[in-house]
């Protein structure tokens, strides 16, 4: 997804800003579907992955093809996430720790954009917390072979 690497090239600052290292897994990973909601889903992600991450922490953003999917990872080394929150932060306004609207961290639709932007292109969006700390959040979409 050429799209992954245009969101991580966007965001350079931001993660030299944060002292955060990007490591970029870029397999081939073709998809099709509505080009600016794709942008949208990565780009939402990225920066989710780098806003709530810490400071000389690390990103990865993996993409890879599994027979007719392709999946797209992108991991943080943020804040603990319990297990028992990661199906809130799909839902829209929401946010771990009780940050509420007004605060730096976001508007808390991010991760809502993606779940939704992969639905409505025959995907899904999950996550998992890392036990080092942080999240993975793994997009599934179809695979397209144009």
């Amino acid at each position: 997804m050429d799209v992954v690497e245009h969101a991580l090239d966007r965001s350079q600052e931001e993660a030299a800003a944060k002292d955060v290292t990007v490591h970029r897994l870029l397999d081939g990973a073709p998809t099709a579907g509505n080009a600016i909601l794709l942008e949208r889903l990565v780009q939402n992600l990225v920066d989710n992955g780098l806003r709530h991450n810490r400071a000389g922490g690390e990103l990865w953003a993996t993409t890879r093809r599994r027979d007719d999917r392709i999946e797209l990872l992108v991991a943080n080394t943020g804040p603990p996430v319990p297990a028992y929150e990661v199906q809130n932060i799909f839902e829209p306004f929401r946010r771990l720790h009780g940050d509420r609207l007004g605060s730096d961290r976001g508007s808390g639709l991010g991760l809502s954009i993606v779940r939704a932007i992969a639905e409505a292109h025959a995907g899904r969006a999950t996550a998992s917390p890392r036990a080092e700390g942080g999240l993975t959040v793994t997009v599934e979409l179809p695979a397209h072979d144009g």
